[in-house]
């Protein structure tokens, strides 16, 4: 069910119906009943996995936290008793219990998603069999990472388990962030999922523009920047050179323009049930290096790699043996960073393999941590420099600082549109090697699907994104909107609702492209 299509907006309309009609202690569960129809109307076949990884995760997290209190009140009975050896002997013995209880959701639901995301990524690349074609379920990558993240949550102590496995499941498959996030955590979400929300027309409102503002971006401006960018993509004898670059600057905005507005979608939605999802985007294109894009960039999910990967790995027994032997062995410098570094890459290594089964998918991956990692290297010289010239406290060299970033983010992404290794570092360089520039952009650029008004259209749309991202620094658009009068907040949004109708890329016989990042 596509956000775009007149059956998710009927299925909204109907949810948000029941939603407040029914008695408030009920609330959650026609919520729970309208995420399972959700999820049939998506495929039936699905419903397995997502079942399966709710009843994983749920007793895993309540066997653990059994095994906790057992220890508890047996140590407090026995206080007295035991000798502080046996005590520790009786710790240690619970701790094993409780890692097994966390190991085995988690090899069940990670090698689920293993074998359907990477089997056939294994079969090309070591053996000579036919591929399997396997049902990817709706959503399996975003469900896994927020079920796992709580059942994590509970062995760490930070948060408190769920007893009850079908208010659980609503935390599990809540429909707006099945489809592609944000990737929610437990404590955020546990209290407004299930208290009750009286009907406020203020948070329809509210929902409503949130969602207006996502219709905006992916109707208007990433479908009509796709349909150039697919052409520039399916013959790259003919369109390399400029027209590389020109599809470079697509993606880049059918990209960002697909996916804010995917989650501005599902926000809004999530608004209206009185729910509130975290942010995900934090005007990324503002960044001035790599890693601070990819703090702004897709948040949920970072933070996710962050603190259920990259510090467990980073932080590890075994990762302090280890660098203090090379500290030994190699030097003081290799060690002491060698637990970073190597952390970095293997984050990288499956944030990439995460986005696609495909080996560009890692290089990409691997070369966002590359270029982090040597930025990092080359920071006290960065700042020595800085320390002699100043030429830091410049106001155009912060301008210069997020130009590079943003081009070197488009020259990466080419490694995800292209999904050839060879290919994309081909076109790469034709853009720098190709004498074509005054042929594309006098004619070339005008057949590939996009006309000139379109071209306009995705300009003036990319204009607008950048002007509401200028005043969103200090507070949100609609807040501002809302200290005018009711007048001008309902021409601006009529508008932003006019412009969807008259230039959203939708007419009969078309379907609304799939938002890029349902594929992951």
């Amino acid at each position: 069910m596509l956000f775009t299509s007149y059956q998710f907006i009927a299925f909204v309309i109907i949810s948000l119906i029941l939603y407040y009609l029914v008695p408030k202690k009920l609330q959650w569960i026609v919520l729970l009943c309208m995420n399972t129809l959700f999820y049939v109307y998506a495929g039936i076949s699905g419903i397995i996995f997502i079942v399966t990884t709710i009843v994983t995760t749920f007793f895993g997290a309540v066997s653990i936290n059994n095994e906790k209190e057992k220890c508890a009140d047996y140590l407090t009975q026995q206080k007295d008793v035991l000798t502080k050896e046996q005590k520790k002997d009786y710790k240690l013995t619970s701790v094993r219990k409780q890692k097994i209880y966390l190991a085995l959701p988690l090899i069940i639901n990670f090698g689920i998603l293993a074998v359907l995301k990477y089997t056939n990524l294994f079969i090309v690349t070591f053996t000579s069999f036919n591929t399997v074609d396997f049902i990817l379920p709706m959503g399996i990558s975003f469900y896994t990472f927020q079920s796992t993240g709580y059942l994590v949550d509970v062995y760490r102590g930070i948060a408190e388990v769920q007893k009850n496995p079908f208010r659980y499941a609503l935390f599990v498959s809540f429909f707006p962030q099945l489809v592609q996030g944000p990737i929610s955590r437990w404590n955020d979400l546990k209290t407004c999922l299930f208290e009750y929300h009286d009907f406020s027309w203020s948070k329809i409102q509210s929902g409503l523009e949130r969602m207006l503002w996502g219709y905006f971006k992916k109707m208007v401006i990433a479908d009509r920047a796709a349909i150039g960018l697919a052409t520039i993509q399916s013959d790259c004898q003919t369109y390399y050179g400029a027209y590389a670059f020109v599809g470079m600057i697509l993606y880049a905005i059918d990209l960002y323009a697909d996916f804010t507005g995917g989650i501005d979608i599902t926000i809004g939605v999530a608004e209206m049930f009185g729910i509130k999802l975290p942010e995900n985007f934090k005007r990324p294109f503002f960044s001035k290096n790599i890693a601070e894009y990819w703090r702004r960039w897709h948040i949920t999910l970072c933070a996710w790699f962050k603190d259920y990967l990259f510090y467990p790995i980073s932080m590890s027994k075994w990762m302090n043996k280890l660098s203090k032997k090379l500290k030994n062995t190699v030097g003081k410098a290799v060690g002491s960073r060698f637990p970073v570094y190597f952390s970095s890459l293997t984050v990288w290594f499956v944030t990439g393999i995460w986005h696609g089964a495909s080996w560009n998918f890692v290089v990409w991956g691997l070369l966002n941590s590359l270029i982090m990692l040597i930025s990092q290297e080359f920071k006290p010289l960065y700042d020595k420099a800085d320390k002699k010239f100043g030429y830091r406290k410049f106001k155009y060299y912060k301008v210069f600082e997020i130009i590079r970033t943003t081009a070197i983010v488009c020259s990466l992404q080419m490694l995800d549109y292209y999904r050839n290794i060879s290919e994309a570092f081909k076109m790469f360089f034709s853009m720098f090697t190709s004498g074509n520039y005054y042929e594309v952009f006098t004619k070339g650029m005008w057949n590939i699907g996009i006309s000139m008004p379109d071209y306009i259209v995705i300009a003036i749309g990319v204009l607008i994104i950048f002007i509401v991202s200028m005043l969103q620094r200090k507070c949100s658009i609609r807040q501002r909107l809302s200290q005018n009068n009711y007048c001008v907040r309902y021409v601006v949004f009529l508008l932003l609702f006019l412009a969807i109708v008259v230039f959203g890329t939708y007419g009969i016989g078309y379907e609304s492209s799939q938002f890029i990042y349902n594929q992951f």
